[in-house]
């Protein structure tokens, strides 16, 4: 009884704790930058930086797309080993394949361009997380294929 109860206490620290991190970040968010809601109206591109090169969108572009087909493949993997196991592990990384999936087509550059947005003043910073997600993604279709 003493150990379900402690699981039932760790689960909802688990639950409420993200969820307070959230709304604190919102009240922040809001109360810093907060300007009227108009979703898929374009902004104005901001003035153009001489540092900021084409280069670092175009390797945003490729290794974005990279890793959106390493994915495909980690969550293919992923099904064909949860179809012969059936194991919990195996269904948290076939939820983790598919939020990542969706993470990745939402900030691809390609999606963004088609939507009306841009791309714009990040410097090296446009594709420095995918580059690090890209060897991350590497190690894991390594293992997943083992």
């Amino acid at each position: 009884m003493e150990k379900r109860m402690q699981k039932s206490l760790t689960t909802l620290i688990i639950i409420v704790t993200p969820i307070a991190v959230a709304l604190a970040t919102i009240a922040w968010a809001v109360s810093v930058f907060y300007q009227p809601f108009a979703p898929f109206r374009p902004t104005p591109p901001p003035p153009t930086n001489p540092d900021d090169f084409e280069f670092f969108y175009v390797a945003k572009t490729a290794v974005s797309s990279v890793n959106i087909a390493l994915l495909a493949f980690i969550l293919i993997s992923n099904i064909y080993i949860f179809r012969k196991t059936r194991s919990k592990f195996t269904f948290g990384l076939l939820i983790f394949s598919v939020a990542f999936l969706l993470k990745d087509l939402t900030a691809s550059p390609i999606i963004i361009w088609a939507f009306g947005y841009r791309l714009v003043g990040l410097g090296p910073f446009a594709f420095l997380p995918d580059l690090f997600e890209f060897v991350v993604l590497s190690v894991l279709l390594y293992l997943s294929l083992e």
